[in-house]
């Protein structure tokens, strides 16, 4: 070879690029965007690294528009949902869980007082869709399907809308001006909504089908559970579910001084709250000891600071009237959880029955959906509704979502189970005539997609300092026992900002540069919205990977 070919054995100018040294490596790391655990855990599918991202920037609006394209309810859920997301938070490996809940609820409290109101839908579409019931479940659906076009008309048998959110959760936990507006926000759209129509037999149900393109079922469950050692005929006995219903109306029963609420999910802690606020002294007779009750943990703690009296880990054997009330023979059980959610065994433990005295007893241990008012060719699953894993029935065109067709009895799940029926109705008609979707509902982070949830060390911890979880105060007990305030306070704009700042932003790029200026091979390239690695001079040291403080990069090894 000629000499005057070869490069310089050293030089001051020119490029070194010609020598491709990436292929010395074994592995090669790529910018991916991977759900977050929060999100894996989310049941309406919420982009939470997504909106917590902007509202740590302040960008609330942005926050809230990202929230509503899954959850039509923030400020609702920031309130009762029972945050799965905060139990499968990363943060909590290195200090605690973030506040995710309470700044869903700043979002969705900031969108109400600001008026903010969804956009009309981008086109009209001839299909018309019927929602039967309307609870969360039926609400999500109605605003999923109105967003993307389609006729909506909602048939609700009472006089309002809400369904649990309305009848079974007290204004001291959710106040009605907070849930009117959320609803009214949806009803904007264009939903059309027939208040006390009933669809309550097989013959009202066919005539939907005539006259839609198909039908979400979301119609609760009413029919309460019954305990066998209890006469309901007696006036002593009033189920928990009516009675709460009546109370939420401001007409709570009169039952006399003493009340005794069997149960040991939410629905019999807001009775028994509920019932303190009327004047009531409150036992609570629950299977579960206290710390398998299912009732949410800050729900338990504020019946007792509210001063319910909680008998746990035992059963009611039988109930008789005797000379001043009603004895309650109880005893004392072995409470062992089942593999599935409401599967549970109990063993009496001998010698410790024990005896409580009340004026009235409010059983509270759950409800079964009524099915009458459906045709016989519609399958069920115990005491539910079988859908499949999108919502649908056995019936061509018809979908069910909510406490009819699951036992997930919370109403973030029944949130979630709408838009899904409410996105496989939207599949499924424009499967029919080969018109395009709308994009998803899901934001997409950048970089390339990756199923798997991003774990805690996948995070660059020593750019995360601890920093302690924002508490919101609880109102004073005397104050909460006078009437209906609501007990949990929210964040204030300075609370909510340092908790969004606290968020590791698992698997979504915050485009912070470390990958780019640590490389020391500049094979880190900058893109329109994300970054990409250059095989050709990338050693595969993996310093991007260690330097990301959101777990968005990755190695992947290379066969060759």
């Amino acid at each position: 070879m000629n000499a005057a070919a070869l490069p310089p054995t050293t030089w001051t100018t020119g490029t070194t690029e010609v020598f491709k040294t990436g292929t010395w490596r074994a592995s090669l790391p790529r910018h991916i965007s991977a759900p977050s655990p929060c999100h894996a855990a989310c049941p309406v599918d919420g982009d939470i690294a997504q909106w917590i991202g902007r509202a740590r920037e302040r960008d609330f609006r942005g926050a809230w528009e990202i929230l509503t394209r899954n959850n039509p309810f923030p400020a609702v859920a920031g309130r009762v949902c029972h945050h799965p997301c905060e139990s499968a938070c990363n943060r909590m490996s290195l200090d605690e869980p973030l506040a995710i809940c309470k700044l869903e609820r700043h979002i969705g409290d900031v969108a109400l007082a600001e008026g903010w109101s969804y956009p009309a839908p981008e086109r009209e579409l001839a299909e018309r869709i019927a929602v039967v019931g309307g609870g969360p479940a039926g609400l999500s659906a109605a605003y999923h399907l109105r967003r993307r076009g389609y006729a909506v008309t909602l048939f609700e048998a009472r006089r309002q809308l809400g369904g649990l959110m309305r009848d079974g959760i007290p204004a001291y936990r959710l106040p009605r001006a907070v849930l009117d507006g959320e609803i009214g926000r949806i009803l904007e759209l264009g939903v059309e909504v027939c208040c006390e129509e009933p669809i309550d037999s097989p013959g009202a149900f066919e005539r939907l089908r005539e006259e839609f393109d198909a039908i979400h079922l979301s119609i609760g469950a009413r029919l309460p559970k019954r305990l066998p050692q209890l006469d309901y005929g007696a006036p002593w006995v009033v189920d928990g579910a009516h009675w709460l219903a009546q109370a939420n109306a401001g007409a709570a029963p009169a039952l006399g001084r003493r009340l005794v609420v069997i149960g040991g999910g939410s629905a019999a802690i807001d009775v028994a709250r509920s019932a303190r606020r009327a004047g009531h002294e409150v036992t609570l007779l629950a299977l579960e000891p206290e710390a398998q009750m299912p009732a949410q943990r800050d729900e338990v703690e504020e019946a007792l600071e509210e001063g319910v009296r909680l008998v746990d880990g035992a059963m009611l054997e039988r109930a008789a009237v005797v000379d001043g009330g009603v004895a309650l023979e109880c005893v004392r059980v072995k409470f062992i959880l089942g593999a599935e959610r409401g599967r549970f065994s109990i063993e009496p433990i001998e010698g410790s029955a024990f005896r409580l005295l009340a004026d009235a007893i409010v059983p509270s241990i759950g409800q079964d959906p009524d099915l009458s008012c459906l045709p016989p060719e519609f399958e069920k699953q115990g005491a539910l509704l079988r859908v499949d894993r999108r919502q649908a029935t056995g019936v061509a065109g018809v979908y069910a979502a909510g406490d009819v067709a699951s036992m997930a009895r919370f109403v973030t799940e029944a949130i979630g189970m709408g838009k899904r029926a409410a996105l496989q109705i939207d599949a499924s008609l424009r499967a029919i005539d080969g018109r395009p979707g709308l994009a998803g509902a899901r934001l997409q982070g950048l970089g390339t997609p990756v199923e798997a949830v991003v774990p805690f060390e996948a995070i660059a911890g020593f750019y995360h300092p601890a920093a302690a979880r924002a508490g919101a105060p609880r109102l004073a007990v005397e104050q909460r026992l006078g009437g209906d305030a609501e007990v949990q306070s929210g964040f204030d704009l300075e609370q909510a900002l340092a908790e969004a700042q606290r968020c590791f932003s698992c698997g979504t790029c915050i485009r912070c540069d470390n990958c780019y200026q640590y490389c020391p091979d500049l094979a880190i390239r900058r893109l329109d919205g994300g970054y990409a690695v250059n095989g050709d001079y990338c050693k595969g040291c993996g310093i991007c990977v260690r330097e990301c403080p959101t777990g968005s990069m990755e190695m992947v090894e290379e066969l060759r």
